[in-house]
């Protein structure tokens, strides 16, 4: 068996938490060969070369892969597809975008959001917003995955893989790059930071949640928000953690103002620690929460600021 996982690449740098997570989540099924495409990717190839459990690194660099199009990518995965029984990626926004494109071109079902793999063809995913996992058995003859990383160590960074240059499939010209639009902050990227901090609709307004921010940056920490956050307009779309925003499993998860619906806790319930802070003392939160402090956020939060 050989896996052929595909390595986040934006920009030609390697997003090498997510990578080297999902290394660890498949290096057990056979010899991994990771495939860094884009317009620059030497860099990211190198990075990729050093994760433990990567026996070989491919680097497609190619206009037509630089804006992380679905159509050319996919095609330059399926045509390496023929080496490999398994073809996975990290369950990222880009790969949520590719993934189901190679299992279409390759007549094979997704398994998506995958949390454990017990065997070449069993794995376990999270199903009913994480109160449920289903153990999926896939007779496909290749295996199309994404990861769910958030569950995984990441793996070392002592190895030395070969690194392989090879061409682009072609692009098909079915889509075509417009812009891009990214906010920029010195926060830590929310799906790979350390410490969380989230706002709910407790908050209560968008210049209040400067209160959430405050306290972030403080911890050094990556600011989220619920699901009621965002939609009444407190919070951008791209800081909501949840079953349908990101998923994260920080070290620390402060959860403020935010009740526990089960759609949240599917996005976090995985944290090594979580603190909530919610004056109703009923809060869902609070029965998943390591610390629960029920208090008026607008006191303990500023209070906690500067104490910290």
């Amino acid at each position: 068996m050989a896996v052929l996982l595909i390595g986040e690449v934006t920009d030609g740098a390697l997003a090498v938490d997510a990578t080297a997570k999902a290394v660890a989540a498949v290096k057990a099924l056979g010899d991994v060969t990771v495939l860094c495409a884009g317009a620059s990717a030497t860099a990211a190839a190198a990075e990729a070369a050093k994760i433990d459990g990567v026996s070989k690194v491919l680097c497609a660099e190619d206009a037509a892969l630089g804006h992380r199009l679905a159509e050319p990518t996919a095609d330059l995965i399926v045509s390496l597809a023929g080496d490999y029984t398994h073809i996975v990626a990290p369950g990222t926004t880009d790969a949520k975008n590719v993934m189901p494109r190679v299992a279409a071109l390759l007549d094979a079902m997704i398994i998506s959001e995958v949390t454990g793999v017990l065997d070449a063809d069993t794995f376990e995913r999270p199903i009913y917003a994480g109160n449920a996992i289903q153990k999926v058995k896939s007779t496909d003859a290749k295996k199309v995955m994404t990861i769910r990383t958030a569950g995984f160590e990441a793996a070392g960074m002592g190895g030395s893989a070969t690194v392989e240059s090879i061409g682009a499939a072609g692009d098909p010209g079915l889509s075509e790059w417009v812009e891009d639009k990214v906010a920029a902050s010195d926060r830590p990227e929310l799906t790979s930071a350390g410490v969380v901090v989230s706002g709910g609709r407790g908050v209560g307004s968008e210049a209040d949640f400067a209160l959430i921010e405050q306290l972030a940056d403080k911890l050094n920490a990556a600011v989220g928000a619920s699901r009621a956050a965002v939609d009444s307009g407190y919070a951008p779309n791209d800081w909501q953690v949840g079953q349908t925003g990101k998923v994260v499993a920080p070290d620390l998860y402060v959860a403020v103002g935010i009740s526990g619906a089960i759609q949240h806790l599917a996005g976090m319930k995985d944290s090594k620690i979580i603190v909530a802070i919610n004056k109703d003392e009923e809060a869902p939160i609070f029965q998943v929460a390591d610390f629960g402090l029920v208090a008026d956020l607008f006191v303990a939060v500023p209070e906690l600021t500067a104490k910290l």
